[in-house]
């Protein structure tokens, strides 16, 4: 109702109403609901609720504000024969406030167990020593009052409590402390996590989520092992400067996610769940696929589950692990090399593929893996890639690998390091065989196997091919 109307056949519940009215508001804001009306000679002179969050100033109550525009209005900071109606108790703040502004009486709803200073804690209103004393009558629809509040704190309860759920850590894992990750070059990105998937069973995973939510192209990006989202630092900005969305999650066991501690939690199965769900969850559209080493052996059956979510695959060294071909002797290597070197250094590991990388960006790298009890999905995956007809995983690999050959409808390109001895070019042709209307590769000679570490020139490569959009 606007300041200055005149309502002189109104009582103190009349009144009182005008205040719920602002205190719901208050609610809707996500604010404490207290709402405050000041009347003078039967007119409302002021309205106001809650808003410290709002205003981020801890004096900003219902009561303060009232007072204040009143002041402002009258053009008088003594707001003497002016009645305050206010539906919570006033706190001694607001109280103080009340009797400086020599207002003749306040009529309050709800009372304040905690920090009531109008008889519930103590009663300013009374002290004989005050040199003003302000009539103070309570309990005016108490009942109606409480119930705003009742709302809130009841939401807040429930919020605190989905928060703890998907910030608590399991029994049977571990966390790296968010502190580590402070300050890494090239990783400037809030995180983003999810707990509530039903194959994660409460762990936490994390995820970068960068662009508008609403964007008509969104890149989703797959990293391998031993890496993380960190994989992706050059490529993201690219996507983000076209007004792309990418997000880009960390596996469980990777990165900011939480890691199981046994090596015996993680499975070809239980990871590809994982992100189907995870892609359900954030129910992804116009998809761009970007895959690399397990990125791609578990991202490359993605699609066929829910193709119309697809629209473009960029692919990088990888495979799709079906069985039916040997595995590689440079990937054999690798596994042996995990197998008798389990803590092996995996910021050197990417200094040796990319020597343009500084001391500070390969430390990175390691950072999700401070001892091996976080290092259980880097011992996990090697063994995990499908060698045989019959291995978990081949037959569903299998399956995508007719998808693709057969039934792919979108684009492809695809980026070959051909420094990489695991997943390099030999492999990568193979796997070329296999996707419906892939142009021939693009070659990158100095890149290793983790090619997104040239990632500033694939990601402008594929935004002009795949949209025509130069850098």
């Amino acid at each position: 109702m606007p300041a200055w109307v005149t309502l002189r056949r109104m009582n103190d519940e009349d009144f009182m109403q005008l205040a719920l009215a602002q205190a719901n508001s208050a609610l809707a804001a996500g604010e404490v609901p207290v709402g405050a009306v000041l009347v003078c000679d039967g007119q409302v002179i002021a309205q106001a609720h809650n808003a410290p969050v709002t205003q981020h100033d801890p004096s900003a109550h219902a009561e303060v504000l009232v007072l204040r525009e009143a002041a402002a209005k009258l053009g008088n900071y003594r707001l003497e024969g002016c009645t305050l109606y206010v539906t919570l108790e006033p706190c001694t703040m607001c109280a103080g406030a009340i009797l400086n502004a020599r207002l003749s009486k306040v009529v309050w709803g709800a009372p304040e167990p905690k920090t009531g200073a109008a008889g519930s804690v103590l009663n300013v209103f009374e002290n004989p020593e005050l040199n003003h004393q302000t009539l103070s009558h309570g309990h005016v629809l108490s009942q109606e009052c409480s119930l705003p509040l009742q709302t809130f704190f009841k939401q807040q309860r429930i919020a605190q409590k989905a928060n703890a759920a998907a910030t608590r850590l399991r029994d049977d894992a571990v966390r790296t402390s968010d502190s580590a990750f402070l300050g890494l070059p090239g990783y400037p990105w809030e995180p983003n996590y999810i707990s509530d998937l039903p194959s994660l069973n409460g762990l936490r995973m994390h995820y970068l989520d960068e662009g508008p939510a609403d964007a008509k192209v969104t890149w989703l990006c797959l990293h391998g092992n031993p890496a993380w989202s960190y994989l992706y630092r050059q490529m993201i900005p690219i996507f983000m400067a076209a007004g792309h969305r990418v997000v880009a999650p960390d596996m469980p066991g990777f990165g900011k996610s939480d890691k199981p501690k046994k090596d015996s939690a993680h499975s070809f199965e239980w990871h590809r769940q994982v992100l189907l769900e995870f892609v359900e969850a954030l129910d992804l559209r116009h998809i761009q696929l970007v895959v690399q080493d397990w990125g791609g052996i578990l991202g490359l059956t993605l699609p066929m589950v829910q193709p119309w979510r697809y629209q473009s695959l960029l692919v990088m060294n990888t495979t799709l692990a079906t069985g039916e071909q040997p595995l590689s002797e440079g990937f054999l290597a690798w596994r042996k090399m995990c197998a008798d070197k389990p803590l092996f250094d995996v910021g050197k590991l990417f200094s040796r593929g990319n020597p343009q990388l500084s001391e500070q960006e390969c430390a990175a790298y390691n950072t999700p893996f401070p001892d091996a009890g976080h290092r259980a999905a880097l011992r996990a995956f090697p063994p995990m890639v499908p060698s045989s007809f019959d291995s978990p995983g081949a037959a569903v690999s299998r399956q995508a690998a007719e998808f693709w050959r057969q039934h792919w409808q979108g684009r492809s390109l695809m980026f070959i390091g051909q420094q990489d001895p695991v997943l390099g070019e030999p492999v990568m042709r193979e796997l070329q065989q296999h996707i419906r209307a892939c142009p021939e590769p693009v070659l990158l000679p100095q890149a290793g196997h983790f090619v997104q570490e040239h990632g500033h020139e694939i990601a402008s490569h594929a935004l002009q091919i795949f949209f025509n959009l130069s850098e």
